[in-house]
């Protein structure tokens, strides 16, 4: 069984500052986790998830590569944190919507034979639903930053 988080969602910025947004390691911090990111095909990098002791939660280390890279429309790389998020997929793909930009965002491949495959995937999508929540102000304060 495969289930994917899909997400669409519609931001009132040009692509190119969406991608710096999903491109750039700073302003991926920002809304996600620190890193190591470089936007090239090939790139290892790891995102490092902090610890949340109320939630009984050690933290981890996501382990990707970046599998595709094509300013400023889309951008792929595998997700990997151990059990039954093995070689999972994040995309997301940037399309054009007026003066703005409608992005396209899917997480797949999560391992529901895995014992603990329902339960990740439910903290993925919790996790990326407040993420991708907070993606909107990271974007606004980049034109805030430029201005």
């Amino acid at each position: 069984m495969n289930k994917t988080i899909r997400r669409e969602i519609l931001l009132p910025q040009p692509r190119q500052q969406v991608w710096e947004a999903i491109a750039g390691s700073t302003a991926l911090a920002g809304w996600m986790f620190p890193n190591d990111f470089e936007p090239r095909v090939g790139h290892h990098f790891t995102f490092r998830v902090p610890g949340n002791p109320k939630m009984n939660f050690d933290g981890l280390i996501v382990s990707c590569e970046v599998l595709e890279c094509e300013p400023p429309s889309r951008l792929v790389f595998s997700w990997s944190a151990g059990g039954p998020v093995v070689d999972t997929r994040v995309s997301f793909v940037l399309e054009p919507d007026g003066d703005g930009t409608r992005l396209l965002f899917e997480h797949s491949g999560f391992d529901f034979s895995h014992p603990g495959g329902n339960q990740a995937f439910k903290g993925a999508e919790f996790g990326w639903a407040k993420m991708l929540g907070q993606l909107p102000a990271i974007i606004a304060g980049l034109e805030a930053d430029r201005g």
